[in-house]
């Protein structure tokens, strides 16, 4: 796992998980995500424009870190990682879609919400994951209860789904949670509209929710 892109994840603490249908207005909401001091974004593949929509990113915003959402299958790993993506995430454990990314040299952080999906992922060699959907599970009381069988294995979790600003310092200030997913910063209809300075408000307030939660300056 690249330690570099875990570090910068974690200094974040707020992951903006991004359904974008138009590429071309991809740039213009990295932009507002660099104003709001959000140097990382989520692209989801659930339209037909995600890896066009990060390869954009990536061509103006090349240390912008960017990552492959909903990547289900294996066909959706090499698009990710043609398109320029850094690491890519998942609802649930797919061992076949795993052993892909592993070959393309792709962190990829699966989505687990059971014991048995933790132990599916850690036999497939993941100790990032992804727990979702956050909210609808449990919340972190539910986290914290079926991640405590596997302390010594170092795992480290991104929940996302349901999880909204006034819920996220519960979350963050847990030292099982790397970063939160979050789907309040740069909503789909937000982007449509070209709400930018609404984009750099919500990622500004999560950087600093972020950082209250861990005792660092805001």
């Amino acid at each position: 796992m690249n330690n570099d892109i875990i570090d910068r994840i974690f200094n974040v603490g707020v992951l903006p998980v991004v359904v974008i249908d138009d590429p071309s207005k991809a740039v213009l909401m990295a932009e507002a995500l660099v104003r709001g001091n959000m140097p990382v974004a989520e692209i989801t593949f659930r339209t037909a424009g995600a890896a066009q929509a990060i390869a954009n990113i990536k061509h103006e915003f090349p240390d912008l870190l960017v990552g492959a959402g909903t990547v289900l299958n294996v066909d959706s790993v090499k698009a990710a990682k043609d398109a320029g993506a850094d690491f890519a995430l998942a609802p649930g454990v797919n061992p076949v879609v795993l052993a892909a990314a592993k070959s393309a040299g792709m962190p990829f952080f699966p989505g687990i919400s059971s014991p048995t999906d933790i132990e599916t992922a850690l036999q497939a060699g993941a100790n990032i994951l992804k727990f979702f959907p956050a909210e609808a599970s449990g919340g972190i009381s539910k986290l914290a209860t079926i991640a405590s069988p596997y302390v010594m294995e170092k795992i480290r979790f991104i929940p996302t789904g349901g999880i909204k600003p006034a819920t996220a310092s519960v979350y963050l200030s847990s030292p099982l949670v790397l970063s939160i997913g979050g789907t309040w910063i740069a909503t789909q209809t937000m982007i449509e509209n070209g709400e930018w300075d609404m984009i750099s408000k919500n990622a500004a307030e999560a950087v600093a929710i972020a950082a209250k939660a861990r005792g660092a300056a805001v």
